[in-house]
């Protein structure tokens, strides 16, 4: 019997020497959107790629493998994986989301609620109780980010599965800050897995989009399905530079987490900065409990500033290599302002309940030389006094 792969080999071999017409150690891209039936009435492995196309499979076969969940969908970007999640629920059903999730989660939950698709309830995760309380009526799903994004809160993802287990709610967690290379969800017994494929996964900021991995068979066989149907799948082109990406994720992962780490470490003791927002630091809340789900902290950093938003500008504009961007994963180091960018489809009132201050700033650390990103963030911080 031949042992199973270490995953980082596994990611590297992924879709290697598939193609037997060629022996092409690297697959080609299929760009073809029709395929010819052999002959009338039989259909071959494929007929149009939409529904199915030979570089997205290979790419959802990597993503199965690397989440050790029974297969995969790939969607046209993250949130059209949110979406997608979306279609197994009920109309008129509960969700139950967190109350700082991305703000383009939010945007799509809250338009669910508005148009009467769906009662969505946004909770306080960290709060005692709160949970059990949402959960003593029915609800359909339990979404979780964990780390959440920005303020990095950790959610214990098989506390939240048992609780949803228990009042007959699916559990889905959004994956995209650490990868399956430092967190498997699946193994905690969630039922589904999301990525934005835009980030870690592919790494170097030139491609959108999304994937869906499923713990069991049949719900793979019920998320394809409604993808086909709306027409939310992937393109060819995408997963092709995506399932580049993964052969190179654990090497990269490992700078990325290293530099985040050593940055996080070194601005706690800064002066201007009001707190540091990192995993790995013993003074975070969920730091014990990062350690025993997570195989790492990952590389995204929040900060914020003394003086607010007045602080953020003279800051951004000293910085010469956290470029100001939204996004975050590629191997370039990004800075964004949650409360103007990535958030700004929030409320003030809701930003303000899920304590996203104007001082905010969310970091994603690259693979550039450390003393290099230490001493463009020094002078950011040199800019406020």
């Amino acid at each position: 019997m031949t042992s199973p792969l270490d995953p980082r080999t596994a990611a590297v071999r992924a879709g290697l020497e598939t193609d037997p017409s060629t022996g092409a150690v690297v697959p080609p891209l299929h760009l073809s959107s029709t395929y010819t039936f052999p002959a009338f009435g039989e259909k071959g492995p494929y007929d149009y790629s939409r529904s199915g196309n030979p570089t997205r499979d290979l790419l959802a076969a990597a993503l199965a493998d690397l989440e050790s969940g029974a297969g995969a969908v790939v969607t046209g970007s993250g949130m059209a994986a949110i979406a997608l999640v979306g279609q197994l629920l009920p109309r008129g059903s509960r969700l139950i989301a967190p109350h700082d999730c991305y703000g383009g989660s939010f945007r799509l939950f809250s338009a669910w609620q508005r148009r009467g698709d769906l009662q969505v309830e946004f909770l306080d995760f960290g709060a005692p109780g709160a949970l059990e309380a949402a959960l003593s009526k029915p609800a359909a799903l339990v979404w979780i980010e964990t780390p959440g994004n920005p303020l990095l809160r950790i959610t214990d993802i098989a506390a939240t599965v048992a609780l949803a287990r228990a009042a007959g709610a699916l559990v889905a967690v959004d994956n995209t800050f650490l990868s399956p290379v430092l967190q498997q969800p699946l193994s905690f017994g969630a039922d589904m897995v999301v990525h934005s494929t835009t980030k870690y996964l592919n790494g170097h900021s030139d491609v959108v989009g999304g994937a869906v991995i499923a713990a069991t068979p049949e719900r793979h066989t019920e998320l394809a399905w409604w993808a086909n149907a709306t027409g939310v799948t992937g393109s060819a082109f995408d997963s092709y530079m995506v399932l580049r990406g993964i052969r190179t994720l654990h090497a990269r992962m490992a700078i990325h987490e290293s530099n985040a780490g050593a940055l996080a470490a070194w601005l706690e003791g800064q002066r201007g900065v009001r707190r540091v927002l990192y995993p790995g630091l013993r003074s975070h809340p969920g730091h014990a409990l990062a350690r025993a789900q997570q195989k790492g902290f990952g590389a995204i950093i929040t900060l914020e500033l003394e003086g607010g938003g007045d602080a953020v500008r003279r800051f951004l504009e000293a910085v010469k290599l956290f470029s100001l961007a939204e996004s975050l994963g590629g191997v370039e180091s990004l800075v964004a302002h949650p409360s103007t960018m990535t958030h700004a489809a929030m409320t003030p009132e809701a930003r303000a309940a899920a304590g996203l201050s104007d001082g905010l700033l969310r970091l994603s650390v690259g693979i550039e030389a450390l003393p290099d990103l230490q001493r463009d963030l020094a002078a950011g911080l040199a800019a406020l006094s």
